[in-house]
């Protein structure tokens, strides 16, 4: 079912049931006034008729009922007054024969005033007490004209709430489509968007209402997906050309290999040279591998609390381990007392590869130059800086390093494969740690951390 339909449908549904809730309550009140109503004309022709047979000596049971008979009464009306024994003094319509029960009578007496109904004709039982004597007078009648309008009152009510149901549908088509149709132009612009135009954007009309925010909210989950597409297609197009060149070497020596008959050492040599090829091609199909299962979504990372400073240490270690001949120098600047201030909150061996990576590259790129790396806590974070003497980066080359398989121009001459700067971004991104570079050219580069703290 269409939101359209769903929702005309269910506006048509909230307004029928106030209307079958407002016209209830119309005849509801309606009925209870009638009922009202002829309560107190029965109340008013039973206390007259009473009065004139019992107070007013001049009236007897003749007289009275000539006067009822030429006065204006009730439909089928009908009054009878007993006496303190019971005895019926008066009737006022003797074509009609009712019998009354002791019970009733005494109950009448008991409460003063009874009132009661059988089929549509409506009973008043009242106590009239006069200077000596007690009587008790009965008066009933049919509602005629009062039924009548109820029952008219009930027809109004019916074409009412079915012209109403029917305006309501048809204003809740309009209102619907009328508010959805912004949201159908959305779709209908999203629907052209393909991965040949992600360029496109969609429009989502002047305002602030909830449909801008979806288009504006869509226009940024395309600018990522575009970012995405672009980072892939140069992924992609680096990885090619990253693979290919070990692929060409293996082949070509293999080829070169079986044009004729080689000695022992040179088959030795070849092999040599194919494991370092092969080498080369592991270490980056691990590259590739790491990157593509480290991002800021995962849920897969276990966190905890990590120490800032032996996390520097373990790095340098293994960096020294690597590159014996490195120098790395680690200096504390406002070193806390209580162990509690040196934690962030993080996987311990994700954050131990982003920091191994950036001294290594720092060693790398600055030709075993003294590295420093500078560790200052201020309120609330640490700020780590990584300071190396090396070859520098280039300005329009700042906003691509962490781009997978980017290598800049004056970087190509060192080994690598333009992976681990990579691998260390989506690290940190993991960790909400803020990164910042600062670089001239054959001066060196500082990379400046700010690592949130657990306290």
């Amino acid at each position: 079912m269409k939101i359209r339909t769903r929702l005309s449908l269910q506006f048509a549904l909230v307004t029928a049931s106030i209307l079958l809730i407002s016209l209830s309550s119309i005849y509801f009140f309606s009925a209870r006034y009638r009922e009202e109503q002829f309560h107190d004309r029965l109340m008013q022709r039973a206390r007259n008729t009473a009065k004139l047979l019992i107070e007013v000596s001049e009236v007897d049971h003749d007289l009275l009922k000539i006067i009822d008979r030429n006065t204006l009464s009730l439909p089928e009306e009908s009054i009878l007054i007993f006496d303190y024994s019971n005895e019926l003094i008066y009737n006022s319509f003797d074509e009609f024969s009712e019998i009354i029960s002791t019970h009733l009578l005494d109950e009448i007496r008991l409460q003063g005033e009874v009132q009661f109904k059988e089929g549509n004709r409506e009973y008043l039982g009242i106590l009239y007490a006069d200077t000596y004597d007690r009587f008790v007078v009965i008066a009933s009648a049919t509602d005629i004209y009062g039924y009548s309008k109820l029952k008219n009152l009930i027809y109004i009510l019916f074409a009412v709430f079915c012209g109403s149901m029917a305006m309501v549908i048809l204003g809740g088509l309009w209102l619907a489509r009328e508010a959805l149709n912004p949201i159908a132009k959305v779709v209908q612009q999203v629907d052209q968007i393909s991965a040949n135009n992600l360029h496109a954007r969609v429009d989502g009309g002047e305002g602030e209402d909830e449909i801008n925010q979806l288009a504006a909210t869509f226009n940024q989950m395309l600018d990522r997906v575009e970012s995405a597409f672009y980072s892939q297609r140069l992924f992609v197009s680096h990885a090619s050309h990253e693979l290919r060149t070990p692929l060409t070497a293996l082949t070509g020596q293999i080829e070169v290999s079986l044009l004729k008959e080689r000695s022992s050492l040179e088959y030795k040599q070849l092999l040599y040279s194919l494991l370092e090829d092969i080498q080369h091609l592991t270490k980056l199909s691990n590259g590739l591998l790491e990157l593509a299962e480290v991002s800021p979504a995962s849920d897969k990372v276990n966190m905890h609390p990590c120490r800032l400073d032996e996390l520097l240490f373990q790095s340098r270690q293994e960096v020294l381990q690597h590159r014996p001949e490195a120098a790395i120098h680690i200096i504390f600047e406002n070193f806390p007392e209580e162990e509690q201030a040196l934690l962030t909150y993080g996987s311990e061996d994700l954050l131990r590869s982003a920091l191994l990576n950036l001294m290594d590259n720092a060693c790398k790129f600055s030709c075993l130059k003294p590295v420093q790396v500078k560790l200052k806590f201020e309120a609330g974070i640490a700020v780590l800086n990584i300071i190396d003497e090396g070859i520098g980066i280039a300005e329009h080359d700042l906003q691509h390093i962490w781009e997978p398989l980017f290598r800049a121009d004056n970087a190509r001459v060192f080994q690598g494969h333009g992976l681990g700067l990579s691998l260390t971004y989506k690290i940190l991104q993991l960790h909400y740690v803020k990164i910042k570079v600062e670089s001239v050219i054959s001066y060196g580069t500082t990379m400046i951390l700010h690592f949130p703290l657990m306290r």
